[in-house]
């Protein structure tokens, strides 16, 4: 393999990378306040969304989606959001 031939690999591998990243920020951003909506999909991007805002409010907010989610997968994953922001407020 020539050297600019690694150097485009490269660059298209980070290209790839960063727009699966900027797409994936977009996804979390549009979908954040979407955690009681109808759709999982929507659910689950808001506690991804969640997962990287800890406050007082957010664990509030947690612990009645708790009580109002029947989904067993999204109560999994908002019982570890919780307790990943509970232990970094300690």
């Amino acid at each position: 393999m020539t050297a600019s031939r690694s150097v485009l690999v490269t660059l298209a591998i980070g290209a790839g990378l960063l727009t699966g990243w900027a797409l994936s920020r977009r996804y979390l951003e549009r979908h954040r306040a979407a955690l009681f909506s109808a759709g999982p999909r929507r659910r689950h991007a808001a506690l991804g969304y969640l997962a990287g805002h800890s406050g007082p409010e957010t664990l509030g907010l947690l612990r009645d989606y708790l009580a109002w989610e029947r989904h067993p997968l999204l109560r999994r994953r908002a019982v570890r959001v919780l307790r990943q922001l509970e232990l970094a407020a300690e």
